[in-house]
């Protein structure tokens, strides 16, 4: 009996010094949540710049004036000798085409300038030819306009102190553009002739074969008399007015 009071008494004190314990277990505290600080580094923002708007200015260049440039060809002419007869006789002289080509894609005008060194005994003739100050040379000078051509006739004949046989004839001279003279180019040429016979009129121009000549060349111009031979036909008529006079 005395034993379960004791027991008792012990359950007691137990209860009773374990209630606060189990009273405090059981509490849920009022607690505030501790706030969640996120640290946050605002970038500082840079004032807006406004966009510079450039007009896009035009600028007008003023020419400065420069000197003409010079001429030149923009195509090369053609600067050609053609044979017709190549063969002297009595009533045949020797003719050869002088032909002169300016295409008309050209601006400028072709001059050419030409010279032909003439053998002992044969004498050339043709238009705008003209006896040069050396023995043996005769000299001509040429124009062309663009898109145009020339085509001059040549004769040639022989007189009694020829070599009867083969003979060359050469062709050299320039060319050039317009005025620019700088811009030249070298003319070489040949042309050979046989001499059969001496020209019946070496001494003349005319043609002995005229029907030879290329249609459309230009022929030498006939010699017409001089000065000299003027004065004397007119002192031959004077004489004669003053004898008639007389009788």
């Amino acid at each position: 009996m005395k034993t379960l009071k004791l027991l008792l008494v012990n359950v007691l004190i137990f209860v009773i010094l374990a209630s606060p314990a189990l009273s405090q277990g059981n509490e849920t505290p009022n607690q505030t949540a501790a706030p969640t600080v996120v640290a946050t580094t605002v970038a500082p923002t840079a004032a807006a710049t406004p966009a510079a708007t450039t007009a896009a200015s035009t600028v007008v260049a003023t020419p400065v004036p420069t000197a003409a440039a010079p001429g030149k060809f923009r195509v090369g002419p053609s600067v050609t000798l053609r044979p017709v007869t190549d063969v002297i006789e009595t009533n045949q002289d020797g003719i050869a085409e002088l032909f002169m080509n300016n295409p008309s894609l050209n601006d400028v005008t072709l001059n050419v300038d030409v010279r032909i060194s003439v053998p002992s005994g044969i004498h050339v003739y043709g238009q705008s030819f003209g006896e040069a100050a050396g023995a043996g040379v005769v000299a001509g000078t040429f124009s062309v306009p663009a898109g145009s051509s020339r085509t001059i006739a040549v004769v040639i004949k022989a007189d009694k102190s020829a070599r009867i046989g083969s003979h060359t004839l050469s062709f050299t001279g320039l060319y050039w553009p317009g005025d620019n003279k700088d811009a030249f180019q070298p003319l070489s040429l040949t042309y050979p002739v046989t001499v059969k016979e001496p020209s019946k009129n070496p001494e003349s121009a005319e043609p002995s074969n005229p029907k030879a000549v290329p249609a459309g060349a230009e022929t030498p111009k006939v010699q017409i008399p001089g000065f000299g031979a003027l004065l004397a036909i007119f002192g031959v008529f004077a004489i004669a007015r003053l004898l008639s006079r007389k009788t």
